[in-house]
């Protein structure tokens, strides 16, 4: 993805998405984290297309799958894409999977749109894929409806349909919210142990950071719009750059949280309405480190220790723009 922007559709546009651009290597997985509102789902929706065409609308940049441009493709082209070579596991998988279908149907039907699989053939296809995901008694599941299953195997049905298709890229977008935290590290182990089977390329989008530092090769933070910092998950939880990365890493509960000795830290205020985004650095006004440079001028990211970061005073950054002055 390069430089992709998407603004509304009324009468005064706003940009949603300002020249945000990551790439996602193949096996590797990019996780895409930050605070509701950052824009980390309307991203991945970008990729598939599946914005709301009456409200939202692409603008500017690229997206490129390998060497195909999926920012030009005609819709008939993307449904082929979609759910095949590229797919995605929604928030909630009890409002996602369809309640008056059984579980077989539902990934029965995803075989044969894209794999053209059609009655014993595909029945045989769905338990392989129940059995890959760890569902137990997977040739009775086909059977089951969604609202007999627990949260953590709705879920799992979830990422079943999604690898119907034998896709390379597999967007998940908060795949454990609605689970507890042994389910929702089982459903972390079990996308790591695909990725290493089958060598699927992911983007993690979450704000749940344990789950970013067990599975993620590299991190891109985002915020109000716009990428503020990227690069390997290691240095990011080493060693982070930009004023609300840290906050983010600093705002993690922690064993002395748990027990009352120490109060859990906040980033003051809320994220910007696209509408009203301050000038110059949209974080500016959460930020402890904020000087007058950041209400005059955007920052552009730039390398800073191991990182790509878009802050004016990011160590390594301050000293640099004083000398070139």
């Amino acid at each position: 993805m390069r430089d992709l922007r998407i603004e509304t559709r009324d009468r005064s546009p706003a940009a949603l998405i300002e020249n945000v651009s990551f790439d996602i290597r193949a096996g590797e997985t990019l996780a895409l984290v930050g605070e509701s509102g950052a824009g980390k789902s309307l991203s991945a929706l970008a990729i598939l297309g599946l914005l709301p065409p009456d409200a939202m609308r692409v603008t500017g940049g690229e997206i490129r799958l390998g060497a195909q441009s999926l920012s030009d493709i005609s819709p008939r082209q993307l449904r082929k894409v979609r759910g095949g070579r590229v797919a995605m596991i929604f928030q909630d998988p009890l409002g996602c999977l369809n309640p008056v279908l059984t579980v077989g149907r539902q990934i029965t039907e995803a075989l044969h749109l894209h794999k053209g699989l059609r009655g014993a053939a595909a029945r045989r296809r769905a338990v392989e894929l129940l059995d890959l995901v760890r569902i137990p008694e997977a040739e009775k599941r086909l059977d089951e409806y969604p609202h007999r299953l627990s949260g953590g195997m709705r879920q799992r049905v979830m990422i079943a349909i999604a690898l119907a298709g034998d896709p390379s890229l597999l967007l998940a977008d908060e795949p454990t919210t609605a689970l507890d935290v042994t389910i929702s590290t089982q459903i972390i182990e079990l996308l790591r142990q695909l990725q290493k089977d089958i060598g699927l390329s992911i983007l993690m989008i979450t704000h749940d950071l344990p789950a970013v530092r067990m599975i993620a090769d590299r991190v891109a933070v985002m915020y109000s719009g716009r990428i503020v910092e990227t690069g390997a998950a290691e240095d990011i939880f080493a060693a982070p750059r930009h004023p609300y990365t840290r906050g983010l890493l600093s705002a993690r509960p922690r064993g002395a949280i748990a027990t009352g000795a120490e109060r859990l830290t906040e980033i003051p205020g809320t994220v910007p309405q696209p509408s009203r985004r301050p000038s110059g650095c949209a974080f500016r006004p959460r930020c402890p480190r904020a000087t007058a440079l950041c209400a005059a001028e955007i920052p552009a990211i730039r390398p800073a220790g191991g990182s790509l970061t878009a802050c004016h005073h990011a160590d390594g950054l301050t000293e640099t723009r004083a000398r070139a002055s």
